[in-house]
């Protein structure tokens, strides 16, 4: 499956919730969810959205959490077969596959406002783990992993102009340990719920989607 290069908004308004997909226009007026908080189409503004089937809801849960991390189904839905089959909590399992994806932890320690962004970094080897360059995106950190900035990159004007500012309104989650002078991480935990931002109930919905 390709991935979808279209309006990332009008993911969003398929969907009737804000993912955030556009960083710092996500949270603005410009945003399309408040511009046009009605579904995509020429029949989207002439009524209010359909009451959706079981299956319909599951699905529409599902996207939701897909999009959020920005991945591809095929990727996604071994997650969730591979946390139906495993002796570990299905719940834990899924949450932290999700928030411990390079990507993930990039944008996490807000080197970009979006995934994609982030995705985009670790894809042209701007990020070293390990002081190893890694350029793949679902690539699962682990505890005690050190993650920063490959030092040929430090001085761009990405670096060294528009994330410094970035950092002054983003929090890092707790189980992050970043210094932000160095622009370096340590993975010091696993990540809770809360922190996560992911709903308990969204993740039952898409266990029980793929288990039909």
């Amino acid at each position: 499956m390709a991935r979808y290069t279209g309006p990332k908004e009008k993911i969003e308004r398929r969907i009737g919730q804000k993912l955030y997909l556009k960083g710092e226009r996500s949270y603005s007026q410009k945003s399309a969810m408040t511009r046009k908080p009605y579904p995509p189409g020429m029949h989207g503004q002439k009524g209010t959205r359909k009451k959706l089937s079981e299956y319909g809801q599951q699905l529409k849960t599902k996207q939701k959490v897909r999009n959020t991390y920005r991945m591809l189904e095929k990727q996604f839905k071994k997650y969730v077969k591979n946390a139906i089959h495993s002796k570990k909590d299905p719940y834990e399992y899924i949450m932290n596959r999700l928030e411990m994806r390079l990507d993930n932890v990039v944008f996490r320690m807000g080197l970009a406002q979006s995934r994609d962004q982030a995705r985009q970094l670790v894809n042209h080897g701007h990020i070293l783990v390990n002081g190893r360059k890694t350029d793949i995106p679902s690539f699962e950190v682990g505890r005690d992993d050190e993650i920063k900035i490959r030092e040929g990159s430090l001085k761009s004007p990405y670096f060294a102009s528009l994330v410094p500012q970035w950092l002054k309104k983003g929090e890092v989650p707790a189980w992050i340990s970043f210094d932000k002078d160095k622009l370096v991480a340590n993975i010091k935990g696993t990540p809770t719920w809360p922190e996560s931002g992911i709903d308990l109930s969204d993740i039952q919905t898409i266990i029980e989607f793929y288990s039909r």
